[in-house]
C-alpha cells in the first residue's frame, strides 16, 4: 500500500480526524506519526511542534464552521438567520467533536487573524446586525450569543439533560427563541430585525 504524501495540509487534516475520532488532547506528533507509518521526526519538516498541529486543527475548524455558517444563514434574516448560525454551530458541534473542542480554547493571535476566524466573526456580525445593534455593541452581543449556544450544546454532549424525560430539542428552540427575543430589545438597539 502506498503511503499518503506528506504535507503540512495534510498532517493538519489528519489530526483534525484523529480530534474527530479520540479527542482534541489525544492528538499528538507521535500518535500522527503512528497513522502515517512514519516517525516523529518526519513529521517536523512539515509542522513545528504539538502546538502548531493544535493552532492547525483550530484554524480548520474555524474555517469549516465559517463555510457551514455561511450555508445555514444565506438569504436568511432576525430569527430565521439566528437559527442558522445556531444550527449550524451543534450541527457542527455533533458531527465533528475534536474539532468542536479546538474551538472551545483560547485562540492565539495568529489564529484569531486567520481567514476563516475572519469570516466567521463577519458572518456572525451580519446576522446580529440585522437586530440593528450598534456597532459598538456587536462584540457584546455576539459573546452573548456564543455562551449561550456554547453553554447549552457542553451541557447537552455531557448528558446533563438527560434526567428528565423531554428532550433537549424543544429547550434548544427554546433557548434560540429566548435569544431572538433578548437581541430584538438589545440596549440600545433601534428596534425590530428586518
Amino acid at each position: 500500500m502506498e503511503r499518503a504524501p506528506l504535507s503540512n495540509n495534510a498532517v493538519i487534516a489528519a489530526a483534525a480526524d484523529l480530534a474527530d475520532r479520540e479527542g482534541f488532547d489525544a492528538v499528538s506528533v507521535s500518535a500522527l506519526a503512528r497513522q502515517f507509518g512514519v516517525q516523529p521526526a518526519s513529521l517536523y519538516s512539515h509542522v513545528r511542534d504539538r502546538a502548531a498541529v493544535l493552532a492547525g486543527v483550530h484554524e480548520l475548524a474555524l474555517a469549516e464552521l465559517a463555510d457551514v455558517v455561511a450555508e445555514q444563514t444565506a438569504g436568511r434574516a432576525g430569527r430565521d438567520a439566528l437559527a442558522g448560525l445556531a444550527d449550524a454551530h451543534a450541527g457542527y458541534a455533533r458531527e465533528h467533536p475534536g474539532r468542536w473542542g479546538a474551538l472551545q480554547r483560547p485562540a492565539s493571535p495568529q489564529t484569531a487573524g486567520s481567514e476563516g476566524a475572519v469570516r466567521l466573526v463577519a458572518l456572525i456580525f451580519a446576522v446580529l446586525r440585522a437586530y440593528a445593534l450598534p456597532d459598538d455593541e456587536l462584540v457584546h452581543a455576539t459573546r452573548f450569543v456564543g455562551a449561550a449556544i456554547n453553554g447549552f450544546l457542553a451541557l447537552d454532549r455531557a448528558e446533563s439533560f438527560a434526567h428528565r424525560a423531554t428532550g433537549s430539542d424543544e429547550s434548544w428552540r427554546r433557548t434560540v427563541d429566548a435569544l431572538d427575543r433578548s437581541l430584538r430589545t438589545w440596549p440600545g438597539s433601534e428596534g425590530e430585525p428586518a
